[in-house]
């Protein structure tokens, strides 16, 4: 269901692009609008231009069916996450949503088969990876192995935590900015995901919701 939904995310989105692509060869400039807006803009755009009616016209309804098919897998999700013990457990974390929590607790399955939470953001491929030779002993990048659309879920929710203003995460918060104002906010993102793939790992093994101490 997860692989689906973001099929179909994926497949609206290049629709969309294709569509802003079109158009700006034509001189005519969509600019930012929300999703909702989208379609009039479009079709205000290309009034009076028969030929750009009719690509219009066809892409547009090539992008209605997606967004219908992907709010159908948004509702379905929402669903499964609310009849999920672990992934209601998850979402107790401020930042973690259905599509987060789902796709995490998927990646997990069992709990058990990690012997530590602490080994959960190398698993992810959320830890850097080092470089050593002779008196040289450096980190580097993160090493992107494993699953990548956890880390990407993961990332997100890091990114909502530092940016928006969410009630109950002021501890990670605070760890969050601490390292951005020494390594930078990118590496304090990456920092803030690794974290919480311990913190929801150990939630899961636990079976214990996300509270202050938890960070």
């Amino acid at each position: 269901m997860l692989t689906a939904r973001k099929l179909v995310q994926k497949a609206l989105h290049e629709v969309e692009m294709s569509l802003r692509g079109v158009l700006r060869g034509f001189g005519f400039k969509v600019g930012k609008v929300a999703p909702a807006q989208f379609e009039a803009r479009i079709k205000e755009l290309v009034e009076g231009h028969p030929n750009l009616e009719t690509i219009a016209a066809s892409l547009l309804a090539v992008r209605a069916t997606l967004r219908r098919e992907f709010n159908g897998f948004e509702k379905r999700l929402r669903a499964m996450a609310r009849s999920d013990t672990r992934a209601r457990l998850l979402m107790s974390v401020p930042g973690v949503g259905t599509i987060v929590a789902l796709t995490y607790a998927a990646a997990i399955d069992d709990p058990a088969r990690f012997t530590s939470s602490k080994t959960v953001g190398a698993h992810f491929g959320l830890t850097p990876t080092r470089y050593q030779s002779g008196e040289t002993d450096r980190s580097g990048r993160i090493s992107k192995i494993g699953d990548g659309s956890v880390r990407a879920a993961l990332y997100e929710s890091s990114h909502i935590i530092i940016t928006k203003p969410i009630k109950g995460c002021t501890d990670l918060k605070s760890w969050a900015m601490r390292i951005a104002k020494r390594a930078g906010m990118k590496k304090a993102k990456v920092a803030l995901a690794r974290k919480l793939a311990v913190i929801m790992h150990r939630m899961l093994a636990d079976g214990t919701t996300f509270t202050t101490q938890s960070a």
